[in-house]
């Protein structure tokens, strides 16, 4: 599977942009979705997830209230909306898909559950 994530760019701190990560496999609905990110010097770190159906959705302590994120099943496509933006979400972020099939837990933050990663779309929010 291939995934290719899209919408990076430089903003303003407060600012908002929208990432989108489009699946090429035809079993993207039946696989719950994250992003990660990372920044310079620092390790991968869990943002966010939307489990297969889209009715479970997961944030990170640092985003909750600020992030969405969301699935069109249809078009093979995970989102994730970043609003009020700061300086410290600057990184590439990565859409993944999980390892596991129709999976209904509830713990995503494990970088190890998910198999399949795309290249990554650099964010950089100025102060």
């Amino acid at each position: 599977v291939q995934l290719q994530a899209s919408g990076g760019g430089l903003v303003q701190a407060g600012g908002f942009l929208r990432l989108s990560c489009a699946a090429s496999d035809r079993t993207f609905s039946s696989f719950a979705m994250g992003w990660f990110r990372q920044a310079p010097g620092k390790e991968r770190e869990f943002v966010a997830a939307i489990n297969w159906s889209g009715g479970f959705t997961y944030y990170a302590d640092s985003v909750k209230g600020r992030f969405i994120i969301s699935r069109d099943n249809a078009k093979n496509t995970v989102y994730l909306q970043m609003n009020s933006l700061k300086p410290e979400d600057t990184a590439v972020h990565y859409c993944a898909k999980h390892r596991r099939r129709y999976y209904s837990g509830d713990n995503y933050e494990s970088a190890t559950d998910f198999g399949s990663w795309g290249q990554g779309t650099l964010v950089t929010v100025s102060s």
